[in-house]
């Protein structure tokens, strides 16, 4: 039996304080590979939270988060680091592209950091993974000499550059307009769909997130419904 590509099993996120503030309450969820799932609520329901839990970006008060079948409670923060960096990848509402690098060089600094390829595989799968979405032409270009939709596809790009089983996103579409809102959604499903990878976006846009396969409303950091 396959695992799931990440699942939380009963998981709270509680900011300790004189009042403590919970954030995510008795979570239960599990994303299958190949899975495209939006992550929607209004604003404080906890929809980010629950997305750096599965992300690793930030761990439960009480509960666990398996990622593959591998249950990552107790690990230090360099292993966390470690499986975020070789297993997923994100995406955010800002870009967080770096200015002073091309879009290609962006793209390969993940793959160095990891360190399993040479310069050649690298650069190749930099090159690769821009002419997918459609930027090769662009791969030249800094940021700055980018549309918004552009970088953001960088931003994806970058994201797939060490070929993780799960992706997730944070309002990726934020600052997008419409059209182009729709377009990285459809880049997203395209990743689900032929690819495989699992995909996890948080988005306050209920039309975009009909496109998912399966929506997870949170309200007051529990799923509703």
């Amino acid at each position: 039996m396959i695992p799931p590509a990440v699942e939380a099993v009963h998981v709270t996120r509680e900011l300790p304080g004189p009042v403590p503030v919970t954030l995510v309450r008795e979570v239960n969820l599990a994303v299958a590979p190949g899975e495209f799932v939006a992550i929607t609520g209004p604003s404080g329901s906890g929809k980010s939270s629950l997305l750096y839990l599965l992300g690793l970006l930030d761990v439960p008060t009480a509960g666990t988060v398996a990622l593959q079948g591998m249950a990552t409670a107790g690990l230090d923060t360099d292993a966390l680091a470690d499986l975020r960096l070789a297993r997923i990848g994100f995406v955010f509402q800002f870009h967080f592209l770096l200015p002073e690098f091309t879009a290609q060089a962006n793209v390969e600094i993940p793959m160095r950091r990891l360190g399993r390829l040479d310069d050649a595989h690298v650069r190749a799968r930099a090159e690769a993974l821009l002419d997918g979405l459609e930027l090769g032409d662009h791969r030249r270009k800094h940021p700055d000499q980018l549309s918004g939709g552009q970088r953001q596809r960088v931003a994806i790009a970058r994201a797939l550059a060490n070929d993780p089983s799960l992706l997730l996103a944070d309002e990726p579409t934020g600052n997008l307009d419409t059209r182009t809102a729709h377009l990285v959604f459809e880049q997203f499903r395209a990743l689900a769909r032929d690819q495989g990878r699992s995909v996890v976006v948080v988005t306050h846009d209920h039309e975009l997130a009909a496109m998912a396969d399966r929506r997870v409303h949170l309200v007051d950091g529990r799923i509703a419904g």
